[in-house]
């Protein structure tokens, strides 16, 4: 630790899903699936932690990993990589700020966001992923979530229904869950 709230940290982080993912109504043709696309980052910097509700990582040595495994989406040149590739890595520097805190009476807020730039010719071209999650306690036996996330990545090119590339654009997903909890005792 360089001191009681700045600590020399290193991050590895990987992020993909394990089944197919479909552009509805058309599910006939998968648009991602699992190592496809695929996100690691390893990254060594300094986390400022002043109290248990907040944090800021700053790195500016990291290398940021996008893995297609895919043969048809890799010939395609999906999420970035070159067409035929089946990794894209990239060395640049990020950021990742978090906040966790009750926010008034049964009400949890977490909120993440990263950020990253390479250093190449796209320097100051940011990638931003934020996730939000709302966990509300209803009653003894009832709770609830709202999770949502936006990302951006400038590599990512969008296509439309003619086939026609585009350039990047937001994603945004949002989520609600229900559940029935009980407390065996």
């Amino acid at each position: 630790a360089a001191n009681k709230k700045l600590f020399y940290t290193v991050l590895v982080d990987f992020k993909s899903q394990f089944d197919k993912g479909y552009n509805y109504p058309n599910d006939s043709i998968y648009e991602s699936k699992f190592m496809s696309p695929a996100y690691s980052i390893t990254s060594i910097g300094l986390d400022y932690k002043p109290n248990n509700t907040f944090s800021a990582y700053l790195s500016p040595i990291t290398g940021k990993f996008t893995f297609v495994l895919d043969d048809s989406l890799s010939n395609a040149g999906a999420y970035g990589v070159k067409k035929g590739e089946k990794i894209k890595p990239e060395f640049g520097s990020y950021a990742k700020f978090a906040y966790n805190a009750d926010i008034m009476k049964n009400v949890n807020l977490i909120s993440k966001i990263d950020f990253f730039t390479a250093y190449d010719k796209s320097f100051g071209n940011i990638d931003i992923n934020w996730e939000v999650l709302v966990g509300m306690k209803i009653n003894k036996y009832l709770t609830a979530t709202i999770s949502t996330t936006l990302k951006y990545d400038d590599d990512t090119k969008y296509i439309d229904e003619n086939g026609e590339e585009h350039g990047p654009r937001v994603q945004f997903k949002e989520m609600f869950g229900l559940g029935l909890a009980y407390k065996f005792q």
